[in-house]
């Protein structure tokens, strides 16, 4: 956003330059370029003035020596030619001075006779009593000209015309050194322009860009984050606004899990009182009564489940406890603690390690303790309530260059795609496999793993069943490498995990 309104802030400062810049550059050149005609024409019409005296009392004369007088005292511009021509007398035609020639002897300021002036269209106007002004190019020279030619009046009659050429090239200079003067101006203007909207951009677009990280935060489930309060007023005012809707949006969340909880929490004591009269009646009752009272404390402890399990969904998730958790130690910990009640269902449970080279890290992860062992043990409770008979393996193994994947596959009845699609709502259950469950195992679970920054996806086994696929960032444990194994834990084997 910064370099959009930079952007902005600039193409507006260029307009306004180019606006005042490119106008005043074009003024200043016809303004140069006027002030050289009207200097010029003055000096030709002093000049024509000077050798007025000359064509009338000399109609024959072949030089003009108040001229060359003036040229040689300095007093005309050496850059300016002048050209002085009659136009009645026994020399009809050729010009009778010419600087150009001044250095020439025995006749100095005369012009050759080749001076054709019948092809000289301004001289010809300057003869019909006219000024003429225009520039035209010398190809002798290499450049433009600017000339003027004025007529040489005497008593009202026109005895010839003086004519002035300046070459063009010094004006150019001038107006080319004034408009690189403008051309650096206006970088120098640019580049204060630049400092000063880049300042102003980043105190619009860095306080909005906090706020848009404070609502991706919140989005995230991050209610206690909360935006500066920093920048114009306007955006000051949308913070304010925002920190207002995330904080009574944290004590509404805070009030559900609060209610939830306290629910949960009051249940407990009128199931166990039932539970507790139902197994009194179950001791003195018979047949059907017996099997209905049987039915019954089976759904109270269903009940029991389920308020466990929303006062685990209730609890906040708080990370202030995160530390280095031995993958490798904690699977086999909890696959050993499992397989007798799996042997006793006939199931097998296995774990496997699955790592790349002798030597590397352990495959630790950054958790707080306890939740990767419910996690796992929920997993494997659901792979076995799902797996009458089977296998169900645990695996673990290298995710990327530090995290960590873990499996737990089971040889049960599985889920479609469908199913997958849904198992991590809350209180959902399969038809299919519709059981006693409270539908909150999954969803305890998935919030459970991305507490510790992990995710988890259902994935359908090879050869039938579910594959659950975690993974969590790596951590980086030092004191062991990966070939020793604390006691208790399975040897580890290379291969690849089940996807």
């Amino acid at each position: 956003m910064s370099r959009r309104l930079l952007a902005s802030y600039l193409t507006l400062a260029a307009f306004v330059l180019c606006v005042l810049a490119i106008p005043l550059a074009v003024t200043f050149r016809g303004s140069e370029r006027r002030a050289l005609i009207r200097n010029i024409e003055r000096d030709a019409m002093t000049l024509a003035a000077t050798a007025a005296d000359t064509l009338r009392d000399n109609p024959d004369a072949t030089s003009i020596p108040a001229l060359v007088s003036l040229v040689r005292a300095g007093k005309i511009p050496a850059d300016e030619r002048i050209v002085v021509v009659r136009k009645d007398g026994p020399s009809t035609g050729p010009a009778i001075f010419d600087t150009a020639n001044l250095n020439q002897t025995p006749n100095p300021a005369q012009v050759s006779p080749d001076f054709a002036t019948a092809g000289r269209e301004e001289i010809q106007q300057a003869f019909d009593g006219r000024n003429a002004i225009g520039t035209r190019h010398s190809n002798d020279l290499g450049t433009d000209l600017l000339y003027v030619a004025v007529p040489v009046w005497s008593k009202g009659k026109v005895l010839g015309a003086t004519r002035i050429t300046f070459p063009t090239k010094f004006v150019d200079a001038r107006v080319r050194r004034v408009w690189i003067l403008l051309v650096a101006l206006s970088a120098f203007v640019l580049a204060i322009a630049t400092l000063v909207g880049l300042r102003f951009a980043r105190s619009i677009a860095g306080p909005l860009a906090r706020l848009e990280r404070a609502s991706v935060a919140a989005g995230e489930g991050d209610l206690s984050v909360r935006a500066p309060v920093a920048g114009p007023a306007e955006v000051k005012s949308l913070a304010t606004r925002f920190n207002q809707m995330v904080s009574r949006l944290e004590d509404l969340v805070r009030e559900r899990e609060a209610f939830v909880a306290d629910a949960s929490h009051q249940l407990r004591t009128p199931l166990a009182a039932m539970r507790l009269r139902l197994e009194n009646l179950e001791a003195d009752a018979s047949g059907t009564d017996r099997a209905n009272l049987e039915a019954a404390v089976a759904e109270v402890d269903r009940l029991n489940r389920m308020v466990d399990g929303l006062l685990v969904l209730s609890r906040p998730t708080s990370n202030d406890n995160v530390q280095l958790i031995d993958v490798e130690e904690l699977v086999a910990e909890r696959v050993q603690l499992w397989t007798a009640l799996a042997e006793e269902q006939g199931v097998a449970v296995n774990g496997e390690m699955v790592v790349e080279t002798e030597g590397a890290p352990r495959l630790t992860i950054a958790a707080v303790p306890g939740r990767l062992e419910q996690v796992i043990d929920n997993l494997i409770e659901n792979a076995l309530e799902a797996t009458p008979h089977g296998s169900v393996s645990v695996r673990a193994a290298r995710h990327g260059r530090t995290g960590v994947e873990i499996h737990v596959v089971d040889s049960g009845r599985g889920m479609n795609e469908q199913e997958r699609s849904r198992a991590f709502d809350r209180f959902w259950r399969s038809e299919r496999n519709a059981a006693d469950g409270t539908g909150l195992g999954l969803a305890i679970v998935r919030r459970l793993v991305e507490a510790d920054n992990g995710t988890i996806t259902l994935h359908e086994a090879p050869g039938g069943g579910l594959d659950v696929q975690i993974r969590y960032p790596g951590a980086t444990l030092t004191d062991e490498p990966n070939g020793t194994h604390r006691p208790g834990g399975p040897a580890p084997v290379t291969g690849s995990p089940a996807q």
